[in-house]
């Protein structure tokens, strides 16, 4: 069996190339794909704030708790003690 050969009308010239080229090139519609970009970029934009600002607010929330612990046991001694002193006053002044 000897292969055939090719024949040479089966071998495709450069204006079938082209032709077939441009059946399937496809057609951009500039607004269209600028609609689709920029619906796309808010919609990343969006999603990636939101997370940001969870982040931000866990880390806020944080520093806020952290805060609260450390300076809470001070706060309540002196109002404790001042307190006790308005106290001490009055008694002594009522005697």
């Amino acid at each position: 069996m000897t292969p055939e050969s090719p024949d040479p009308r089966d071998i495709p010239i450069l204006t079938e190339a082209i032709e077939r080229e441009k059946e399937q090139t496809v057609t951009l519609n500039i607004k269209d794909a600028a609609s689709a970009l920029i619906s796309e970029t808010i919609e990343l934009a969006d999603s990636l704030l939101h997370t940001a600002v969870k982040d931000i607010e866990g880390t806020l929330f944080e520093r806020v708790l952290d805060k609260l612990r450390a300076e809470l046991p001070e706060l309540v001694n002196r109002v404790l003690a001042e307190q006790a002193n308005k106290r001490a006053g009055s008694d002594a002044a009522e005697v």
